[in-house]
């Protein structure tokens, strides 16, 4: 069990991903296979987590968007939070 779990739906899931890895990631998948930031930490579980949690993703880049900076700016993959709510927008288009 993650620290912290974010207070909305999927929340739990959410953290033991990461917010910050799980755009990075989906960035990946989605538009950019050259970005490899969430390759930064270990990502076996966080990848089948992501798998089985695809009804939550546009709901969290929501979500994302609203998130503190200074706690995205904690995250082990090198994404300031800045970054990170600009992949998370590009995600969303």
């Amino acid at each position: 069990m993650p620290g912290h779990a974010f207070n909305f739906n999927g929340g739990v899931e959410l953290s033991r991903m990461a917010a910050s890895w799980f755009v990075s990631y989906s960035y990946y998948l989605y538009k950019d296979k050259s970005h490899k930031n969430w390759q930064n930490v270990s990502y076996q579980s966080r990848i089948s987590v992501f798998n089985r949690t695809k009804n939550y993703h546009q709901f969290w880049l929501r979500k994302i968007l609203e998130m503190d900076d200074n706690k995205l700016n904690t995250n082990k993959i090198g994404l300031d939070a800045a970054e990170t709510k600009r992949l998370a927008k590009k995600l969303l288009k």
